[in-house]
């Protein structure tokens, strides 16, 4: 079965896409889904958030776009079963500025991608903007995952986004679907909070996943020490909250 491709992505930074893609990628693989990150974010904190340090020859995503590793090559194993990844390191910050001489630039990751087997799904952790490498992360995806805080101006750059998105859509990507809108860093305690959460729903409908993220010190911690949250604080209620949005995204996508 070909994996299905979701990019997280939010060009507006600190809203949760890194931590989401680690949590809900470590969520999916506890319940054996095999699943692979790709790290397309120069920042590369998906690759620290998991404990991965590239070294030696590895392979990572600036190799991948500029085709000088194959992904097969460029997937390492995670210390969590089912959980793979691609890792990246600052280098890849070069790579955009590499691509826009391509040939096939946007499609460069796609195509890198084709071949993978073994993996139910593969995330992609975008970086904060509306470059290149998210380009390749959108014309690449099956679908869109979109984080959005639960603080003032939450929505602001998301119609940026859509209309990237709609631009995807016509001359790269016919077939990019949402898979859900995901609100985090929610403090049920503030009425700030509560009216982000219904704008929100009001703008995306049936599209906003009923689990939040709420705002949690032990999720602000966990990539510190290369560990999904998971794995660092099970009980912790951002633990609680990632396990039930990977259970509704399951259920969302196999009808489980």
């Amino acid at each position: 079965m070909r994996p299905r491709i979701l990019a997280v992505a939010n060009q507006k930074g600190g809203v949760g896409k890194t931590t989401t893609t680690i949590s809900l990628a470590a969520t999916l693989a506890a319940y054996e889904r095999p699943t692979l990150i790709v790290d397309i974010d120069p920042q590369s904190n998906s690759t620290s958030g998991l404990g991965v340090t590239v070294g030696g020859e590895q392979a990572t995503t600036y190799q991948l776009l500029t085709g000088e590793a194959t992904a097969t090559a460029a997937v390492v194993p995670t210390e969590f079963p089912h959980l793979a990844m691609i890792p990246a390191t600052p280098d890849l910050a070069g790579a955009e500025i590499e691509l826009v001489g391509m040939v096939g630039r946007e499609f460069r990751l796609r195509d890198a991608l084709q071949p993978l087997e073994g993996f139910r799904f593969v995330l992609v952790d975008c970086p904060p903007s509306l470059g290149l490498l998210t380009l390749n992360a959108l014309a690449a995806a099956d679908a869109l995952l979109i984080p959005i805080q639960c603080e003032y101006f939450a929505l602001e750059g998301v119609s940026e986004l859509m209309r990237t998105v709609d631009e995807v859509r016509r001359f790269l990507n016919p077939g990019l679907a949402i898979d859900g809108v995901l609100l985090t860093m929610y403090d049920e305690r503030t009425n700030l909070a509560r009216q982000v959460a219904q704008e929100v729903r009001s703008v995306f409908g049936d599209l906003v996943f009923e689990t939040v993220v709420p705002r949690n010190v032990r999720l602000a911690e966990a990539p510190s020490f290369g560990r999904p949250i998971q794995a660092y604080d099970l009980r912790s209620r951002g633990a609680e909250a990632y396990l039930l949005l990977g259970r509704e995204y399951l259920e969302r996508m196999e009808v489980a």
